[in-house]
């Protein structure tokens, strides 16, 4: 055990492509909590941010957009190929997000921590861990997926490849290497069968482990809502197939593969035992957002959707998020006055007043949605200047 409030922590690191975020929301899947170390980095050198002054007066403000925000693309020019520019940066940015670290290990009540990050071994994040896992891919395997997930050519998924540390100096440090070179199922067998030997030596994990993917909510005696988990796979693509009836079926193996980006909750008709909703959401950088929710027409959709977003709610406040995001397409069928009445306000994206709040946002508004926030707390880990 660390000493972090006896909380075991897990370090996972790995090379570029070769899948950690996965890796991480599987355990998050089973009961860990995760920590994206690296998008603690983005939000450290945000507007308003501890780092923000520091990496300005640094490299100078013509890495500065029209709104005053730090480009990272043209701060990555800079540290790309200069040692001693990133050294300068990881300077002043990895004992910030380290210290940001620190804090929500001490808040979580989860007794496992799971730690993604790319630099875990250079940042001294690792010593503080009690487990390292690796998560390897063969090169080709990582080059294909630079060009097909990230729009690189060829040319520059290898240089992203070659300018990092090859990946046995990693794997020379790992407890455990998760070999990510095919299928989310392979991956997730692994995670799984190492999460159960994990659990068995952590005192009252089994318990916190149940209690995180078992808690159910009941509003009455016709409906309960339940975390999913990956085994429920069929079900889930089974009922979004008789819901959409759509030209390309759902597929076990589709919603599999969802579950690396995302967490669904199930909706049950108590008398029957019969799923008939499910809600896909995901928190990512301290921000909870909801994507889809899919109900049969039988289901009474205000009581449906308050017990749903209950849950999302109660498990994203454990996950430590600032903020609620429900993003509905304008012709749903569902009443948009519902969500005000829950205590969320229609917003823009410029509308909020955090960067990292922006971005989550922006990202999926782009796809014709409208967009409600719900604010879950105050004390934010990036606490403003």
């Amino acid at each position: 055990m660390s000493a972090a409030n006896e909380k075991y922590l897990i370090g996972l690191t790995g090379n570029i492509g070769t899948g950690k975020s996965v890796v991480r929301r599987m355990l998050g899947h089973l009961g860990a909590y995760g920590i994206d170390a690296d998008a603690l980095g983005h939000r450290a050198i945000m507007k308003g941010a501890p780092g923000y002054k520091p990496v300005v007066e640094t490299f100078g403000r013509w890495i500065l957009d029209s709104k005053g925000e730090i480009v990272r693309k043209d701060l990555a020019k800079i540290v790309f190929d200069n040692p001693a520019a990133l050294k300068s940066l990881e300077g002043i940015v990895h004992p910030l997000v380290n210290k940001a670290i620190e804090i929500m290990v001490q808040r979580t009540p989860h007794n496992v921590v799971v730690i993604e990050a790319i630099k875990l071994i250079e940042s001294g994040l690792a010593d503080k861990c009690d487990a390292i896992w690796v998560t390897y891919t063969p090169e080709t395997v990582q080059i294909k997926r630079l060009c097909e997930r990230r729009g690189m050519s060829e040319r520059e998924a290898l240089a992203r490849i070659h300018a990092q540390p090859p990946q046995k100096e990693k794997i020379s440090r790992a407890d455990l290497v998760v070999v990510n070179d095919s299928s989310f199922e392979k991956v997730w067998k692994q995670v799984y069968n190492a999460w159960n030997k994990l659990s068995v030596n952590i005192p009252g994990e089994e318990e916190a482990s149940a209690a995180q993917t078992k808690t159910v909510i009941d509003s009455s005696d016709l409906l309960r809502v339940e975390r999913a988990t990956p085994k429920q796979a069929e079900d889930i693509a089974a009922l979004l197939n008789r819901i959409e009836e759509p030209l390309s079926p759902y597929t076990r193996m589709r919603i599999m593969e969802a579950f690396g980006e995302k967490a669904f909750l199930l909706l049950f008709d108590n008398m029957r035992n019969e799923l008939m909703g499910v809600l896909s959401w995901q928190v990512e950088n301290l921000v909870a957002r909801v994507y889809d929710v899919w109900l049969m027409p039988e289901v009474p959709e205000a009581e449906a959707v308050l017990l749903l977003l209950k849950k999302v709610e109660a498990e994203a406040k454990l996950l430590q998020a600032e903020i609620s995001m429900i993003f509905m397409p304008k012709e749903s069928s569902l009443p948009l006055s519902l969500f005000p009445k829950l205590g969320y306000d229609r917003k823009t994206a410029e509308e909020l007043d955090s960067n990292a709040w922006y971005e989550a946002a922006k990202d999926r508004l782009g796809y014709g949605k409208l967009l409600f926030v719900k604010e879950l707390r105050t004390d934010r880990v990036m606490k403003p200047l």
